[in-house]
């Protein structure tokens, strides 16, 4: 198979057409591994597409490959990085660093002064915001508002981060502050 020119780069209103098949990955990915994950709608993903607070990536001939989104919380704040999901046929190349920097780089342009943070089970997730200059930090340290935390009602591990009194979870959350970067 002959390789194909992948394009990571801001999402557009005619990416919506993607909505369905993300959600779908996302959910199909999150069973595989055997982890928890806040399920999005197609609404949610169509609404930061249309936004323009998503990243996503294609092969230059329309298929989807990858994507991801951002979301401001306690009055912009902190901006969340967060749906990072890749096909599973683009796996393995570095397409998932690629909107991981895309999506870190609209954080820090939609909300300059703002902490982003990313809460994730994934080691290879951590790897790379580690290298965008995100540490761990405990949960009392990223968003607060119940709307973020409501959206991890859908995660097979709800009910660990309720029994934690959402202090910590089988997730880690990482914070890049830009006050100290």
């Amino acid at each position: 198979m002959e390789d194909e020119r992948i394009i990571v780069r801001s999402a557009i209103p005619a990416d919506v057409i993607f909505a369905d098949q993300i959600i779908s990955e996302m959910e199909s990915s999150a069973i595989a591994r055997g982890s928890g994950i806040s399920k999005r709608s197609a609404a949610s993903v169509i609404e930061k597409i249309d936004n323009g607070k998503a990243i996503v990536a294609v092969t230059e001939n329309g298929e989807w490959v990858g994507f991801s989104y951002i979301e401001a919380w306690d009055n912009e704040q902190f901006v969340s990085n967060s749906g990072l999901i890749v096909s599973p046929k683009h796996r393995n190349n570095g397409v998932a660093s690629q909107i991981k920097t895309k999506i870190f780089e609209l954080s820090r342009t939609w909300y300059p002064t703002a902490k982003v943070f990313s809460i994730t089970s994934g080691l290879a997730i951590m790897k790379m915001n580690t290298k965008l200059g995100f540490e761990p930090v405990t949960y009392a340290q990223v968003a607060q508002e119940p709307r973020f935390w409501d959206s991890c009602k859908s995660c097979v591990n709800y009910d660990v981060l309720q029994s934690k009194n959402r202090c910590n979870c089988l997730c880690t959350a990482m914070l890049y502050d830009p006050q100290l970067n």
